[in-house]
C-alpha cells in the first residue's frame, strides 16, 4: 500500500494506529500517523515533524504510535563547583524548561556556591523498590506468609538475583499487613540503571515462588507501597532511587554580594516559607521549587519525567552561623540514571555528555550533580524571596 492509501484506511476506520508499523518501517509509520492527523483536523504539524532522533530505534525501546518529536528549549548552567564523592569538579548543567528565568536563576546560584568553593554532595543510599500486593485467607495466614517471607530471604534473593546480572535484593523490609493483605516491599540495589524494570521482573520472579509454595494469591505487581510516581512518606522516611544530601556554608560577604541580601533575612525567609508554610498545608515537599531543577535537568538527559514527583520530595534548611548562611537539600527519592530508557535516546545522550556522566559508571556522580543544581536553584530562589527580587526577575525574563 501506498503512504495515502494507509492514511485513508486509518481515516476510514479500517486501520487502527499501532497497525501502521506492520506495513511500512518506522520512520514511514511516524510520517503517515502525523500527515493522517494533518488532514483528519485540516493542521499542519511541521515542527513536530522536524526531528534528528533514529526513530527506529525509538519506536523500538521508547515510544508507541510515534508522530515525531517535542522540542523544548535547552539552556546551560554554571559553572557549578561541586565537591562530591563522585563528582570533584565543575560542571555545566543542561536544562530544558519553557519557565522564563529559571535557567538565568539556577544560574546565579551556581555562581554563589562556586565563589564559595564548591557544594559538597553525598550519596546516603542506593535502592530500588517494588511491593506487590498479596491476598490471603485472612489475617492469620497474612501473617503467615509475612514469616515466608523472612524464612526465605536467601532463596527468594537467589531467585531474584538470578534474573539479572546487576541487581541486587537487599532486603524485604517492611511487610505491611492490612486485614488479610500483604505488602512486602522488596528493596534492591540496581547499579547504573534506574532499574524499574529490573526490580519488576525479578519480583514478579519471587511471586511465582511465592504461587508455588504457599496458597496466597498475588493481585498486583505493585501494590503502590513501592511507592512509584507518587508522593510518599514511605519514601522520604525509607528512601528510593538515590537519597542525595547536598549542603554549602556561603560566607556573608558573598551571601551579600550575589544574593542582594542577608544570611539572617534567608533564614527567616527559609523557615516562614518552607518550613512554616509547608507545615501549614499538610505538604510533603519542605522546599521552595525542588521539582523545577529536578525536571529541567531531567528533561535534557532523558530521566522518566514522572519521576519528578518523587524528587521533589525534601527538606531545605538554613542557618546563621555567625553571619555566613549555612544552607542545605535532601533528596531523599531520586531515581536517576546514566543508562538504559530514555538515556538512550540520542539528545538525551548529549545532555548526559554535557555532564560528563553519560554510559556506565556514573550513576552516583549525576545523582550528586543533580542534589547540587537543585541547591544552587533553591538556593537562588529563597535568596530572591529574601531580597523582594522574585517577581522583578520575572518581569525582567518576560514571563508576567
Amino acid at each position: 500500500m501506498s503512504n495515502q492509501e494507509i492514511i485513508d484506511k486509518l481515516l476510514n476506520g479500517e486501520m487502527k494506529l499501532y497497525q501502521v508499523d506492520n506495513e511500512v518501517s518506522a520512520k514511514d509509520a511516524t510520517d503517515i500517523r502525523r500527515e493522517f492527523l494533518e488532514q483528519k483536523y485540516d493542521i499542519e504539524l511541521s515542527n513536530i515533524s522536524n526531528y534528528t532522533l533514529d526513530m527506529e530505534r525509538a519506536s523500538a525501546r521508547n515510544i508507541e504510535n510515534s508522530i515525531g518529536v517535542l522540542q523544548l528549549p535547552m539552556g546551560i548552567a554554571g559553572p557549578l563547583k561541586i565537591n562530591g564523592e563522585y563528582c570533584q569538579r565543575e560542571v555545566f548543567v543542561p536544562l530544558a524548561t519553557s519557565e522564563g528565568a529559571l535557567v538565568a536563576s539556577i544560574n546565579r546560584g551556581a555562581s554563589t556556591i562556586t565563589a564559595s568553593g564548591g557544594v559538597n554532595a553525598r550519596v546516603i543510599s542506593d535502592i530500588m523498590t517494588r511491593a506487590p500486593a498479596i491476598k490471603c485467607e485472612n489475617a492469620v495466614e497474612a501473617l503467615k506468609i509475612k514469616q515466608w517471607f523472612v524464612d526465605n530471604f536467601d532463596e527468594l534473593k537467589d531467585i531474584a538475583e538470578s534474573t539479572t546480572s546487576h541487581g541486587k535484593l537487599i532486603k524485604i523490609d517492611p511487610i505491611l499487613i492490612v486485614g488479610s493483605y500483604v505488602y512486602p516491599r522488596f528493596v534492591f540495589s540496581t547499579g547504573d540503571s534506574m532499574g524499574m524494570n529490573m526490580v519488576t521482573i525479578a519480583s514478579e520472579k519471587i511471586l511465582e515462588k511465592l504461587a508455588e509454595a504457599t496458597t496466597a494469591t498475588h493481585l498486583a505487581l505493585s501494590g503502590n507501597v513501592c511507592v512509584d510516581k507518587k508522593p510518599a512518606a514511605i519514601n522520604i522516611v525509607e528512601g528510593r532511587g538515590k537519597t542525595v544530601v547536598a549542603d554549602i556554608l556561603i560566607p556573608k560577604e558573598i551571601v551579600e554580594k550575589k544574593l542582594k541580601t542577608t544570611t539572617q533575612t534567608i533564614v527567616e525567609a527559609n523557615i516562614a516559607k518552607n518550613l512554616i508554610g509547608s507545615a501549614a498545608s499538610g505538604s510533603m515537599a519542605y522546599n521552595a521549587h525542588y521539582a523545577n531543577m529536578v525536571a529541567a535537568i531531567f528533561l535534557a538527559t532523558g530521566q522518566d519525567a514522572a519521576h519528578v514527583v518523587e524528587g521533589s520530595l525534601g527538606i531545605t534548611t538554613a542557618e546563621n552561623r555567625n553571619g555566613d548562611l549555612y544552607f542545605s537539600v535532601n533528596l531523599p527519592d531520586l531515581p536517576v540514571a546514566t543508562v538504559g530508557g530514555g538515556t538512550s535516546l540520542e539528545v538525551a545522550h548529549e545532555g548526559l555528555e554535557i555532564l560528563g556522566v553519560a554510559g556506565s559508571g556514573h550513576a552516583k556522580e549525576f545523582a550528586e550533580i543533580v542534589a547540587s543544581t537543585v541547591l544552587a536553584g533553591e538556593l537562588s530562589l529563597v535568596g530572591a524571596i529574601a531580597a523582594g527580587h522574585l517577581a522583578r526577575a520575572h518581569q525582567q525574563h518576560g514571563r508576567g
